[in-house]
């Protein structure tokens, strides 16, 4: 096997007031009144709370680091779920045939970052080349692949929403090279009257819009390891039989 990887609502400010013209503070109420009159919303028109201060990172100083490129702590093993056999190598973790890994925690809407690479040296080509998955609530799939200059069905290659959509551009690097990809996800949900509402996908790869609030179904994608609609789900990483390494990994409750 290959190894070597490349790495309070304040007044507007106005201008003097011109001759024949009277000024007078605006109440709330007038304030709000005015915003419906002019057509803007009442989130426009009365004051908010402010939005709590994040650092940036990376990772952002909210996020949950799941993987620190030295230990297995926050996962476990699809298999028995003792601590995961794959391999832990420069910093990153790689793929085994030893089946996929879990998250200890569980997930609803959330922000995930994650980094992945296949092997520099080619082996194989369409799905058994690079082939892995990113699967949110271990029910819905994110594909990872090696779909640099190698065909394959749309919706199977590399940042497809598995089965279901194809990306919008096929935005990989070549074979070795870190690849990454910034996934906002928000689950299907239950409704009190009975039916269940779509859930979404956006999804970045390499920094380039490729799933764009794709909707995402109750059903789970081919190969999925768990079903039903959940609230909270693991977070789940595919052992496909090829080697892929993952680095980098964080995520975010929305």
């Amino acid at each position: 096997m290959q190894t070597d990887m490349t790495t309070t609502m304040t007044e507007p400010r106005t201008s003097s007031p011109q001759r024949g013209w009277r000024t007078a503070p605006r109440t709330l109420a007038a304030t709000a009144f005015l915003g419906l009159a002019f057509g803007l919303g009442a989130a426009e028109s009365a004051p908010t709370a402010e939005p709590p201060i994040v650092a940036p990172g990376p990772p952002p100083g909210d996020a949950i680091v799941l993987f620190n490129g030295q230990d297995f702590a926050q996962w476990r093993s699809q298999r028995g779920g003792g601590e995961p056999k794959w391999r832990l190598v420069e910093g990153c973790m790689e793929t085994t045939q030893t089946g996929g890994i879990f998250t200890r925690e569980e997930f609803g809407a959330c922000q995930l970052h994650i980094e992945w690479a296949t092997p520099s040296v080619v082996k194989g080509d369409g799905q058994g080349r690079g082939n892995s998955g990113v699967y949110l609530q271990g029910r819905y799939e994110i594909q990872v692949l090696d779909s640099y200059n190698n065909k394959t069905y749309p919706n199977g290659q590399a940042g497809a929403y598995y089965g279901h959509a194809a990306p919008l551009v096929n935005a990989c690097r070549p074979p070795g090279e870190w690849q990454t990809y910034d996934i906002i996800f928000h689950p299907p949900k239950q409704r009190p009257d009975g039916p269940v509402q779509d859930g979404s996908f956006t999804v970045l790869h390499n920094g380039v819009l490729i799933q764009d609030h794709v909707p995402v179904k109750p059903q789970p994608t081919t190969a999925a390891p768990l079903k039903g609609v959940v609230e909270r789900g693991p977070i789940y990483l595919q052992d496909h039989g090829n080697p892929v390494r993952f680095r980098n990994v964080w995520i975010r409750n929305l």
